[in-house]
């Protein structure tokens, strides 16, 4: 895993431009901290940084196909897990390889199949390359967008960067937000395409850039489409444990240590399971995969539900990982490591945006920095609800009848930062039409019922927006620690089997994720197995609901702050006693604090 960023343009010489190309990739070491490098050419600058993950010695970027005078320059960032097959197919093609590295495997593979490489590969990647024959280049993201690739336009071409901060070092860009990056940032609908930062754009999930002298041309070469399913229940159980078994055999290979994260609910316990059980078959009977969960102090005392969280995690990360057999280690967090003003501003530097959820991003954060003390690679649960229905969206008849984002029920204007009313920004009319637009993107399957294909639309809005989010945030507070996460539940063969399964083979046991609780037999105990759907845990010390609305008080002394949020609807998240304070109210508060963090350290031109 590393950052990637350079420029191409055909109205400047690149080669008199190495302070530029060399800043730029200095603000991605956090993301590659063990080597960095640079390539300069005539028309093109390429920056890399690189956490070692395989062949330490021999994956060096930006990679050449040839030392002298190359054809073909190589950025790249992700895992591809079908390398191994793919290097033998190229080699029968006449290849010559210098390294073991999957990064020379993607090389190789441009110079045979050109921009029809993305769909040659498995796994999760963005990666840049610099075509000096055609005079292109070529820019691609992974099918479900886990790995981010952000550009701009600069004189005669356009920049491309890993993350926002990269670009920003380049001389043409500048931190700037107008009234359309506030809207798409506070609406909480996960566009990709536009950014909260102007002129910004991202690649798309399952999409490439190809920018050559005819100018700019995008395309997506995968989504997800609707196929007829014919299999029974029994079949598509054994198709789905294939399916799963397979993406997490995959994603084990690593010259580094790796472990896997452990909360205690089905989609990690299986997963996990499914990681010592191969591991045991690699290395023999003794071996023992390292697990991680997350805790903060007193939770066992003051936990109480709210409208995501149903328990407490970590009783069940104990038992899942007594059951599995793994070596488990739970981080435990308490009020002033999550209110740290260094931790916090960490996170809002490592997100690039204003918009976070608060000690949950910053409880990660840290976590990750624990994780890294002792691995470089972690595995994680992540896209498993969204793949086989796991949300309450899901199977709320309330949610399903509404002509909304399912995910606004839960958070809404409750959870969201209150803007300044006299910016205007209609947020409201901006959510309908785009609402509306995301529906018609979901494919029909002739003879379809209105329900089935009204679940089918709560699965296209769940894999196409809100994992989006989740995985950004994964990987950008991953990153920030120099830990790189792989998501099994994201490998696109199972995405696209599970999106055309009918709902009633999703649902067959009368409760969510029926599919993966029967893989999961014998896997997990019962107790995980038959727990309610929990959420990602979140402290309820008063303490910290104390301290937050401190910090939230003074982001309101700030006079730009105040230009942006409507202090009458902040107030009274400030006058509640810490011990009464709602979650959604308690949000709000972090997304102002968030907002100063943002405001201070990246000082954007507000065009508004």
């Amino acid at each position: 895993m590393c950052g990637i960023t350079g420029w191409a343009s055909f109205h400047h010489d690149a080669r008199t431009q190495a302070p530029v190309i060399e800043a730029m990739t200095a603000t991605l070491t956090p993301r590659g901290p063990d080597a960095g490098g640079i390539w300069l050419g005539e028309r093109a600058a390429i920056g890399h940084r690189r956490l070692a993950v395989i062949d330490l010695e021999g994956g060096v970027q930006p990679m050449p196909d040839r030392p002298e005078q190359p054809d073909i320059v190589l950025t790249y960032s992700g895992e591809v897990y079908n390398h191994h097959a793919l290097r033998a197919e190229l080699c029968g093609r006449g290849h010559v390889f210098r390294t073991r590295s999957d990064t020379e495997v993607v090389l190789r593979a441009y110079a045979e199949w050109g921009e029809d490489v993305a769909e040659h590969l498995e796994g999760m990647f963005a990666f840049a390359v610099w075509d000096e024959r055609a005079q292109r280049l070529l820019l691609v993201r992974d099918r479900l967008g886990v790995k981010p690739l952000f550009w701009a336009l600069v004189d005669g071409g356009l920049a491309f960067a890993s993350e926002p901060k990269a670009l920003f070092a380049h001389p043409e860009i500048r931190p700037r937000v107008a009234a359309d990056g506030l809207r798409e940032a506070y609406s909480l609908l996960f566009n990709t395409g536009p950014t909260v930062w102007s002129g910004v754009r991202e690649v798309e999930p399952g999409g490439l850039l190809v920018l050559d002298r005819d100018g700019i041309r995008e395309r997506r070469y995968w989504q997800l489409e609707a196929r007829d399913h014919g299999d029974d229940r029994e079949t598509t159980v054994e198709r789905i444990r294939a399916l799963v078994g397979a993406a997490a055999r995959s994603q084990l290979e690593a010259d580094v240590p790796l472990c896997s994260l452990l909360s205690g609910g089905i989609d990690s316990t299986v997963l996990t399971a499914l990681l010592a059980d191969e591991l045991r078959l690699r290395e023999g009977a003794e071996a023992r995969i390292r697990s991680y969960a997350v805790d903060y102090s007193d939770q066992a005392e003051q936990f109480t539900g709210d409208v995501l969280r149903t328990g407490h995690d970590t009783p069940y990360a104990t038992e899942a990982g007594a059951f599995i057999g793994t070596d488990h280690s739970t981080v435990v967090l308490d009020p002033r490591a999550l209110l740290d003003p260094e931790h916090r501003k960490a996170v809002v530097v490592a997100r690039d945006s204003p918009i976070g959820v608060g000690d949950m991003d910053t409880s990660l954060y840290l976590l990750f920095g624990e994780i890294r003390r002792h691995s470089t690679v972690a595995l994680s649960g992540e896209a498993a609800d969204e793949v086989f229905g796991g949300y309450p969206w899901f199977h709320n008849p309330k949610a399903l009848a509404a002509q909304t984002f399912p995910w606004l029920l839960v958070t809404g204007d409750e959870a969201a930062m209150p803007l300044n009313p006299e910016l205007d920004l209609r947020i409201g009319e901006f959510r309908d039409d785009t609402y509306r637009s995301a529906l018609a993107a979901v494919p029909h399957i002739d003879g379809e019922s209105p329900a089935e294909h009204r679940q089918r639309e709560m699965q296209h809005l769940s894999l196409t927006r809100w994992l989006r989010q989740l995985l950004h945030r994964k990987d950008r507070l991953s990153m920030a620690q120099g830990l790189e996460v792989r998501v099994p539940y994201c490998d696109h063969r199972l995405v696209e089997y599970a999106f055309s399964t009918p709902w009633a083979l999703k649902s067959f046991d009368g409760r969510e994720k029926s599919l993966l609780r029967a893989v999961g037999t014998s896997l997990a105990p019962d107790s995980v197995l038959y727990r309610p759907k929990n959420h990602y845990p979140a402290t309820h010390h008063p303490d910290y609901n104390r301290g937050l609305q401190d910090m939230a008080r003074d982001a309101l002394a700030l006079e730009q702050v105040r230009a942006l949020a409507d202090e009458t609807r902040i107030k009274p998240c400030l006058d509640t006693p810490p011990d009464r304070l709602e979650w959604g109210h308690r949000l709000r508060l972090e997304r102002v604090v968030d907002l100063a963090l943002w405001l201070d350290h990246h000082r954007p031109e507000l065009a508004l």
